[in-house]
């Protein structure tokens, strides 16, 4: 049972086969410091080759093959097939093994064998004949039985005679890191200079609750000393070079810059954690090694939540980012947000100033969706990276099975679980929520006693539900999901007199199925594995949603993965052996838009890298206006959407960003609230810039208008500039009498009149009021 986590090669002279071996709610997160960590266990699950000439490049790591001067390899006189003349395929095809030529040389070969095997049995009784080869070498394998080398191969039947080796599989490639393949991380480090270099000396502000440099992720010791260390050298290395304290003024609590909450340290990691970092949460290994988005990036410690603080002011953000601006750094990361002050919201505004100044600075959307005008400060800044959430097609979890063919995974969070199977039968509880209750308000006395309760996710926390389910008699909890995609970690509201009966989440696509097994005979595992799905690109139902209040901007502008993102957390959070999360580390599953703005700051830093030249700006559009559309997801039934207020330009995909040949500005374009009877027309000036060698001519079209009375137009079809120049083009909006409604539409920029795919495209808006 647990616990709250807060409460605390060279080429061998021989080929052997080796067989492979298998080592064996609350409905969303608040915004900004506010988190819904998920600490889920897992087993290992490493894979191993099964091998056959090992691998050159592994040469080195690989063992080296011990002589076995029990069994050898006979090579006898004759070429084999894959060699002789008449039988050797020709360029680019196999051996016909059909062919007559071929049919009549493997009997010769055969009829050599049998020769030598005749030999052998009068000269070398002892030995025996194990395997026979005529493909790829004309050879037999023998076993010696005490005899030598020297007597297997006294005869001129043979050319060659060799001790068998022993092979090992070699260590294979970490399995993919399934958050950065969806935003095609490691394709766009080998750009240039692949995860050696991806990121290499960018310096990335973490504004948030701290960095504990100590973790694995952010080991110092492969990194040079900095020209410089900011603030208190008792949370640095030569990778987290920077560690600040931002609290109320003169800071009169006497906090310092330790990461005493998990939040910054789970944020920095998926900026910059080291390259394949290996994981282990709970003590069991996650079967693929972690990576940062910009492994090699450097980190600043700008702690604005130090200590037990909950909240910051707008003067500690605001002393944070200048000082890290100060310090020298490029990019500043803010996951954290807060209530808008409008137009003259002042946080806003510097980050804006910040970004004319040459910092991008990346900023969560907020947790408050789903429904538009649900963006806060500072995620609503014209000028600043803003990020949306979609889901990562990964959890940990317990099998659960119904009889008599059930079979599905929960996910397991802040609450209790199992120590050994649990098997009792299944106590549906009945409503309006997916066919299920949501246990919000209490449940018929003894009604679901000894049984595991099953009920809804919905509109009250998830300790109160499974406190209910409890009171009723449950022996366990499954709470089914109320969005589509993977359950997610379920985390206690901290009110006195938690539950302590063992709870999960199950998938919303099991709830059918699981209330047809109501009374079945359900087992929940005890024993946790690590599964990768196919629910990918899920838009969070929690993700914030714009237009912006006053300018009607659209934000997010742009998504990227935000749900059940796995990270680092510092040693506190683990409830292992210290030593042993000194040595390993400690990692936890995390959910919100907190998750997915450092995605966004680590793939600044890759581009800023890659590309020193370009402004703030210029990054900013390459990671917005370079976009994937049509692969996001809508978070109750997983059909596509496309709405420009819910997923922004769409799912950033860093190779296309490091490669983009053009920049807008701004990034997508707000035409503001118009009043449905008045049909106006309004213009808005849209900068293109030329981020590639030469002269290139870029053309300019509209498409995706939603409503025929409203209608969108771009004032020259065509422009033609010199690297890195810039033209000012006009885009123009008219609305006729009678339009309302939220109306989209992009602006495509294509490096040909005939070119299907755009090279950029932004976003246009108007809100019919």
């Amino acid at each position: 049972m647990r616990t709250n986590r807060r409460d605390k090669n060279s080429s061998y002279e021989s080929i052997r086969s080796s067989e492979a071996k298998l080592v064996t709610s609350s409905p969303a997160p608040r915004a900004g410091k506010f988190k819904r960590p998920t600490l889920f266990h897992a087993i290992v699950l490493c894979a191993t080759l099964v091998v056959g000439l090992p691998l050159a490049r592994d040469a080195a790591a690989a063992p080296r093959a011990a002589k076995d001067d029990a069994l050898a390899l006979v090579q006898l006189n004759g070429e084999p097939l894959a060699t002789y003349e008449r039988t050797k395929p020709p360029k680019g095809k196999k051996i016909d093994f059909a062919s007559n030529k071929a049919r009549s040389y493997r009997a010769q070969l055969v009829e050599l064998r049998n020769e030598y095997r005749a030999w052998l049995r009068k000269n070398v009784p002892g030995a025996k004949i194990t395997a026979e080869f005529d493909i790829s070498l004309n050879a037999v394998a023998v076993k010696l039985n005490g005899a030598t080398l020297d007597q297997v191969s006294s005869t001129p039947m043979v050319r060659m005679a060799q001790y068998q080796g022993h092979y090992y599989p070699n260590q294979a490639d970490p399995a993919p890191d399934p958050d950065l393949a969806l935003i095609l991380a490691e394709e766009a480090w080998d750009v240039d200079g692949g995860q050696a270099t991806a990121g290499e000396g960018v310096k990335v502000a973490i504004i948030d609750s701290g960095i504990d440099q100590s973790h694995p992720c952010f080991d110092g010791s492969d990194y040079d000393l900095p020209e410089n260390f900011f603030g208190d050298k008792n949370y640095t290395n030569n990778k987290v070079i920077a560690a600040r304290v931002f609290n109320n003024q003169l800071n009169r609590n006497g906090y310092d810059a330790e990461a005493v909450d998990d939040h910054g340290t789970h944020v920095a990691g998926t900026v910059a954690c080291n390259y394949q970092t290996p994981a282990t949460v709970n003590g069991v290994d996650i079967s693929y090694a972690i990576s940062g988005v910009a492994p090699r990036a450097l980190l600043g410690n700008y702690n604005v939540f130090p200590g037990d603080v909950e909240s910051a002011r707008s003067e500690d953000i605001l002393n944070a980012l200048e000082a890290a601006y100060t310090d020298g750094f490029d990019v500043a990361n803010m996951s954290l947000g807060g209530g808008s002050s409008g137009v003259q919201d002042l946080l806003t505004i510097a980050v804006d100033n910040l970004d004319r100044a040459n910092m991008v600075v990346t900023i969560s959307n907020g947790n408050e969706g789903p429904g538009p005008f649900t963006v806060g400060s500072p995620g609503m800044a014209e000028r600043g990276l803003t990020a949306g959430a979609s889901s990562v097609p990964h959890f940990v979890g317990a099998p659960v099975t119904t009889v008599p063919d059930g079979d599905y995974g929960a996910a397991s969070g802040d609450f209790e679980t199992v120590s050994a199977d649990y098997v009792y039968p299944l106590g549906v509880v009945e409503g309006d929520t997916n066919g299920l209750n949501e246990a919000c308000e209490e449940l018929a006395p003894d009604s679901l006693d000894d049984r595991i309760a099953l009920i809804s996710r919905g509109s009250c926390s998830f300790s109160t539900k499974i406190r209910n389910a409890e009171a009723a008699g449950a022996i366990a909890v499954l709470v089914v999901n109320n969005v589509a995609g993977d359950p997610t970690a379920m985390a206690e509201d901290g009110t006195p007199n938690q539950p302590i009966v063992p709870a999960y989440m199950v998938s919303l696509n099991d709830v059918e199925s699981l209330i047809a097994a109501d009374d079945a005979v359900t087992t929940i595992g005890s024993d946790l594995s690590y599964v990768q799905s196919s629910n990918a690109n899920i838009m969070a139902g929690f993700s914030s949603q714009g237009p912006t209040d006053v300018r009607f901007r659209v934000k997010p502008d742009v998504v990227a993965p935000g749900v059940n993102v796995l990270s680092s957390v510092p040693a506190s959070a683990c409830e292992e052996d210290p030593e042993f999360v000194l040595a390993k580390g400690c990692f936890a599953f995390f959910s919100g838009t907190s998750m997915s703005a450092p995605h966004l700051a680590g793939s600044a830093a890759v581009i800023r890298g890659q590309h020193p030249q370009w402004s703030a700006a210029e990054v900013r559009s390459a990671v917005v206006n370079t976009a994937q559309r049509g692969v996001l997801l809508d978070y109750q039934d997983a059909a596509p959407v496309d709405d420009v207020n819910v997923v922004g330009a769409g799912l950033e995909n860093l190779l296309a960003a490091v490669n983009a040949a053009v920049a807008l500005d701004p990034v997508s374009l707000a035409f503001g609230g118009v009043p449905s009877g008045s049909g106006q027309t309004r213009t808005m000036d849209l900068t293109v810039t030329n981020l590639g060698d030469g002269v290139s001519t870029y053309y300019l079209s509209i498409s995706g208008q939603t409503d025929n009375k409203v209608s969108y137009s771009v004032s020259q079809e065509s422009v033609a500039l010199e690297d890195g120049a810039s033209a000012v083009v006009q885009v123009t909006m008219t609305a006729t009498r009678g339009a309302s409604g939220m109306q989209q539409a992009f602006l495509e920029v294509k490096d040909s009149p005939d070119s299907d795919d755009s090279i950029a495209h932004a976003a246009l808006f108007t809100l019919m009021k």
